[in-house]
């Protein structure tokens, strides 16, 4: 199943995407289910599933993407996470996961434009996997740590590069607003299968500047989620951005920023496409 947040007739609702319509479960469930996260907090997806029946349905033309989850809790970002990202970007090697936090007003949706700041021109891709949490919990053990998934989407850890040079902590540059999209939708783990195999791609106008297996991750997500429970208790709704393979735009020769009318798309094996486009702060 994919689920998915977005806007209709200038209101926000939530539901299930079918083919190409949005089944707007948000107008039949809201009194029960204001928004996606209470949904997941209930366990309640399949049952949700079930009153697609009597919700209207919109074709997908018709609706404005809103970020999968808009009201996490948090949203934790895994740093250097694939071999070939670390060593591009010099950093030794650990035992533990890199972790730092997005806010929730830095995400977007599918089909928003990521937003360049006027005061940096260094707006970087890094396309991942994101991980929404499902069932809460602290001290997971990593053999329980799919139990706690509720599903996964695609995601652009947008960054602005200058900004987390600053200091050792990647907080500014990771926290501009507008800069992290996220969708379009979620996928359960029954519809989306096995993960080692999957292929996820990072795409600037069309040209392939990642290109990665999840089997190649450094900390996979069984240990990135024990990890994280280990110094906060993961609740429902809560986001994890698994890290970024290699190539990103600042490691390149010269560095590739994203300008104004670039279009990136992250393309995930049977998942889907995220595509936003750049656009200067207004």
């Amino acid at each position: 199943m994919r689920f998915a947040t977005f806007r209709l007739q200038g209101g926000p609702s939530w539901g299930l995407i079918k083919g190409d319509e949005a089944v707007d479960l948000g107008a039949v469930l809201s009194a029960r289910y204001p928004d996606l996260k209470s949904v997941i907090a209930a366990s309640a997806l399949a049952e949700v599933a079930a009153a697609t029946a009597s919700a209207p349905c919109h074709p997908l033309s018709a609706v404005t993407w809103l970020p999968v989850v808009p009201n996490p809790d948090k949203i934790l970002c895994v740093g250097l996470n694939y071999e070939m990202h670390r060593k591009e970007t010099g950093r030794a090697e650990v035992e533990n996961p890199t972790i730092f936090a997005r806010f929730a007003n830095s995400q977007i949706g599918h089909g928003a434009d990521i937003v360049r700041p006027r005061i940096s021109h260094e707006l970087d891709f890094e396309g991942e996997l994101a991980i929404v949490i499902g069932k809460p919990g602290r001290y997971i053990a990593r053999e329980d740590a799919f139990a706690h998934v509720a599903g996964y989407a695609c995601y652009n850890d947008g960054s602005v590069r200058d900004f987390q040079r600053h200091t050792h902590q990647f907080t500014p540059g990771k926290n501009f607003p507008d800069t992290g999209a996220f969708g379009p939708w979620m996928m359960t783990p029954d519809e989306l299968g096995p993960l080692p195999d999957l292929r996820l791609q990072t795409r600037v106008n069309g040209q392939v500047v990642q290109d990665a297996t999840f089997e190649q991750m450094i900390f996979d997500i069984p240990m990135i989620i024990a990890y994280c429970s280990s110094f906060t208790r993961l609740e429902p709704g809560d986001v994890i951005a698994t890290g970024t393979p290699g190539g990103v735009g600042a490691k390149r020769n010269p560095p590739l920023w994203l300008k104004p009318g670039d279009v990136v798309e992250v393309e995930i094996d049977r998942l889907g496409i995220l595509r936003n486009g750049i656009a200067d702060e207004a």
